[in-house]
């Protein structure tokens, strides 16, 4: 176990974090912790109570708890990164709880819990030699965490929808090589860098596993409780952009966002321009907006170094690629990537088979309500129509070899749904019978006698 702490000041809190680790259950010898100095003034230096493979990694480049973590998990030797607060104060069997679940398999996160307590004068000694935490933090008084809540609601996360909620605590661990498979925390998350990260990791097929042994205290009411309205307006937009299932914060029509709802996946090899020029356009103009478009095809033979003759044997390629070269919305390349991550859904269909404007929308609809791995959609010419789901997609990737086939595993651990295509693909509506009433009788024309004889009337009418 490598214990990465980010640690900017506070070393009197510090000091209690390390004095808590250094009473740890689990074996001295098999962890290591690394104090992240971010930019401290004065530095951080290591209190005399700590663990025996305690060390300071200083970083060079850079600022904020996302780049400190990811300067520790490069320093570290361990095979497993145990994310910590420098604020965070652990019950004995925190560490040995949460790496317990890494010895069954290499595809987990163990989520730890927490509770928040203002900091009572106590010691770093008094801390080490305490049985349990309630012998030194008023528990009673203690302010829970949502996490726990959350968790027993859904059953230990077994009937969450998006588990990646809850790892937040921050107190997680996991494989050092799922660390940087998925690229480390985002440095330019400067708020909600935690939730950013772990739904990366819920893309890339991990399963959440909470441990409600792993226990700790935060030293100090949580942001939300001294200005709730600012702190979750301070990360929404953080999360906007890239976390696609939070629909709530993608209300505005139009909008742009980094990460998208949905990549549709159109194989262009040995197809015309004006059928993929549909099938784009039917693909950009539906009523789910969210998209990027994806177009697979052999556009490294694409030679800029010669004169594009009429003659050319990829004519249609070339036109395609001008076509769509500056569309922002639309990717030209070579092979679809095993999955879209960290883009939630993928679409792959015939390019031949333009979608219907509210397609998308109603497949999304669908999987959602079951969370089913793939829906496939049975067209009626024999081929088919599918709706991938992206967390899916990683889990059978972490699970299956190389030889082995995705919706194989797809089908034990999320399910594959079929499903006919008229939900999906509506029949045009049958347009209203149209009734033509007839002309309104106009009255008989008077003869030429009948008006005279009016007008004569009328003039000899007495005033």
């Amino acid at each position: 176990m490598s214990v990465v702490i980010p640690a900017h000041g506070g070393q009197e809190r510090l000091d209690l974090t390390l004095a808590a680790l250094a009473a740890q259950t689990y074996p001295a010898h098999l962890m290591e912790v690394l104090v992240v100095d971010d930019g401290s003034e004065p530095p951080i230096r290591l209190p005399e109570l700590k663990p025996a493979g305690t060390r300071v990694v200083r970083v060079r480049d850079g600022w904020g708890i996302s780049n400190a973590v990811n300067t520790g998990a490069k320093a570290a030797d361990g095979e497993i990164i145990q994310r910590l607060d420098a604020d965070m104060v652990a019950c004995r069997e925190h560490i040995e709880a949460l790496a317990r679940w890494h010895h069954v398999t290499d595809y987990l996160v163990t989520i730890g819990m927490k509770k928040f307590v203002e900091a009572p004068p106590v010691t770093p000694r008094q801390v080490f030699r305490a049985e349990r935490l309630g012998e030194v933090f008023d528990l009673a008084g203690a302010v829970a965490s949502s996490t726990e809540a959350t968790i027993a609601k859904t059953d230990g996360l077994r009937k969450s929808r998006n588990p990646y909620h809850v790892c937040t605590g921050p107190t997680f661990a996991l494989r050092r090589e799922v660390f940087h498979a998925v690229g480390g925390l985002d440095p330019n998350v400067v708020r909600g860098e935690d939730t950013e990260f772990s739904y990366r990791l819920a893309m890339h097929g991990v399963v959440f596993v909470p441990d409600l042994d792993a226990q700790a205290v935060h030293l100090g009411l949580p942001a939300q409780r001294r200005d709730k309205e600012r702190a979750v307006r301070a990360v929404e937009p953080y999360l906007a952009h890239r976390i696609p299932l939070r629909r709530d914060l993608r209300k505005e029509r139009g909008r742009r966002w980094l990460v998208p709802y949905v990549e549709i996946v159109f194989d262009v090899r040995d197809t015309s321009m004006s059928v993929v020029r549909e099938a784009v356009s039917a693909a950009l103009d539906g009523k789910l907006q969210d998209v990027v478009v994806t177009l697979v095809g052999p556009w490294s033979l694409l030679d800029s170094s010669r004169r594009f003759a009429l003659s050319d044997a990829c004519f249609e390629l070339r036109l395609m690629r001008d076509l769509f070269a500056h569309d922002e919305r639309v990717r030209l390349i070579d092979e679809a990537a095993p999955t879209p991550a960290p883009t939630p859904f993928r679409y792959r269909g015939p390019v031949d088979v333009a979608l219907h404007r509210v397609t998308l929308e109603r497949m999304v609809e669908s999987v959602q309500q079951d969370l089913v791995g793939v829906l496939v959609v049975d067209l009626p010419d024999g081929r088919t129509a599918r709706l991938e789901r992206t967390s899916a997609l990683g889990r059978a990737a972490l699970l299956a070899g190389p030889d082995a086939d995705p919706d194989a595993v797809i089908a034990t651990t999320h399910g594959i749904r079929h499903e006919p295509p008229d939900r999906f693909w509506p029949a045009p509506a049958k347009p209203e019978p149209v009734t033509i009433p007839a002309p309104a009788q106009q009255p008989a024309a008077e003869s030429p006698e009948k008006t005279l004889l009016r007008r004569l009337k009328s003039a000899l009418r007495p005033n």
